[in-house]
């Protein structure tokens, strides 16, 4: 299978010379890197070629690396049911520069666009309609870019007074709490919950 794989790797590769950076097989998978410019072409040669097929557009989801110069990663992942085989295309890109849409190729990436878009910030070009999906109207930031804070900028709740939702700033209270790291089975100075019975035993 592995062969097989490589083969068709190297084939994307010569063929596609333009749009393809890397090909390779990982972990029985696929996996081509491209340049994002022209991830839309490549796309393309994938769905139409006869060695390829690639006709089916599992998902498009967004990964964030912060250190890193362009932080994302868009991969996509697509299914061959002629010959029964995947491969993944990742492309890297930055929180300006947009990468083109699929969807004039594949309709089902609209909505995996607009959720990269809504979740990372990341910026499809063409895209017939990108606004976000998950999150509410005007909400601010992206929630799983890794700088996003864990409790969000604002909070909202609704208002008996007001007998409407209210957006007000995040005020988590917490009581305090001892965390006790020591592994309850061997480092615990106390009896633990059931072991009563145990005392004296031995």
């Amino acid at each position: 299978m592995d062969e097989a794989l490589k083969e068709l790797g190297d084939l994307i590769a010569a063929e596609q010379s333009s749009a393809v950076l890397t090909a390779t097989v990982m972990h029985g998978e696929l996996i081509v890197t491209a340049r994002a410019e022209l991830v839309d072409k490549l796309l393309e040669f994938l769905r139409n070629d006869t060695n390829c097929k690639f006709e089916v557009l599992c998902d498009v989801c967004g990964v964030d690396y912060p250190t890193r110069l362009k932080r994302f990663d868009v991969v996509y992942n697509l299914l061959s049911l002629k010959h029964n085989q995947r491969i993944i295309v990742k492309v890297e890109t930055d929180a300006r520069t947009p990468v083109p849409s699929v969807v004039p190729l594949f309709p089902a990436a609209n909505w995996f666009e607009r959720e990269a878009w809504d979740m990372y910030g990341i910026m499809f070009s063409g895209h017939p309609d990108l606004r976000r999906m998950l999150t509410d109207y005007g909400f601010e930031g992206h929630p799983l870019r890794k700088d996003f804070p864990l409790t969000g900028y604002v909070e909202l709740r609704y208002s008996e007074d007001e007998k409407r939702v209210v957006y007000e700033p995040v005020n988590l209270t917490q009581e305090f709490r001892k965390f006790e790291f020591e592994s309850p089975w061997e480092g615990a100075h106390y009896v633990l919950p059931g072991d009563e019975k145990a005392e004296g035993q031995g």
